[in-house]
């Protein structure tokens, strides 16, 4: 069977028989018989889904006068245009699917080279993602991931692919001690202490006590049409718990950590699918009561008017930041988006 590319065509030596045996007048059946090979073997020899074997090319000298050499030739041939055909098709499969990454906003961020050749593109993706071929990435989602993304878009599991990825390649720079998971759950509390303090302060703090608990904390930043806030997986002998740092304000960002803490220490990211929509509830609503306890805002909810200053003084009394209960209070829409914003403050975080 003939094959073909863009620019290259796979012709077998088979054609050459057929041609061979049209001059001679000559049927497949009495050609086999000539062989001593079955009429399928033949078929399959002639269609070029059988090799030409030396031990054939010599009974091919024999039965059609021609010389063995002259048939291998055509095999060695047929074999090295068969392999660029091949080659040329399946490259052209993978530039369709590196069109499909970020890959200007991955250069952006440092990921990858920069450059707008699509060969180059490609080239470089594989080498991001430690595969030879690209569409070795038919699972876009790391196995057992789990990850908080507001909304989603056609683009969401490509700019995962990146984002998660790149968490990993970042995590290899970072040691972290065997992994503890009743240690970091004993230490909730301690964390979630941590956001009345300066990131410069508790980002060191956090870091080393996640380390000794077998996690490494990675902050990247968003990725364009992903949604992504944060994401947790296993990866070797450690935890990976990245969040985005896309502009955050103290209460996205630690909700985002807490809910991420939620499926590490439920276990969700030991199942080798995806977190489901009642496991991501189940983070939200995690991450929503450490921050703040359902007793805790039943009680603030009991003033018929919340000003700035209970607010204030809330927050220190349960000792998180009051950024935290003003995002708290905004989502509920118990006080407008526009209110006391001078409450709230704005991480830069170096990623």
């Amino acid at each position: 069977m003939i094959k073909n590319s863009k620019n290259y065509i796979a012709v077998p030596p088979g054609e050459t028989i057929r041609e061979q045996l049209e001059d001679r007048e000559m049927t497949q059946k009495e050609f086999a018989i000539r062989m001593g090979m079955s009429e399928k073997h033949i078929s399959h020899l002639i269609s070029g889904k059988s090799r030409l074997e030396p031990q054939v090319s010599l009974m091919l000298e024999n039965v059609l006068g021609i010389p063995a050499s002259f048939w291998m030739n055509l095999e060695s041939i047929y074999q090295e245009q068969l392999a660029r055909v091949k080659e040329e098709n399946f490259l052209e499969e993978e530039i369709k699917f590196a069109r499909k990454f970020p890959y200007a906003e991955m250069a952006s961020h440092g990921w990858v080279e920069p450059t707008r050749v699509i060969e180059v593109k490609l080239k470089n993706l594989r080498k991001f993602f430690e595969v030879n071929r690209l569409l070795a990435l038919e699972n876009l989602r790391v196995q057992g991931i789990a990850y908080r993304a507001i909304g989603e878009s056609s683009n969401s599991d490509y700019s995962l692919a990146a984002w998660s990825q790149q968490a990993k390649l970042t995590a290899r720079n970072y040691s972290a001690e065997p992994i503890n998971i009743k240690e970091f759950k004993d230490n909730i509390s301690t964390i979630r202490e941590f956001s009345k303090e300066d990131p410069k302060i508790w980002l060191p703090k956090l870091t080393e006590l996640l380390s000794k608990c077998g996690i490494v904390l990675v902050l990247l930043p968003h990725m364009k049409g992903s949604y992504l806030h944060g994401a947790s997986f296993y990866d070797g002998n450690h935890i990976v718990l990245g969040v985005t740092v896309r502009g955050k304000d103290a209460d996205k960002f630690w909700f985002s950590f807490f809910h991420e803490s939620c499926h590490i220490i439920q276990g969700h990211i030991s199942e080798i699918a995806p977190t489901h929509p009642e496991q991501e509830k189940e983070a939200d609503d995690f991450a929503r009561d450490i921050l703040i306890s359902p007793e805790d805002f039943d009680r603030l909810m009991k003033k018929s008017i919340i000003t700035k200053q209970d607010i204030v003084s809330f927050s220190k009394e349960i000792k998180i930041h009051p950024s935290i209960v003003l995002g708290r209070l905004q989502k509920e829409g118990i006080i407008k988006y526009s209110q006391y914003n001078d409450l709230k403050i704005h991480y830069i975080l170096n990623v």
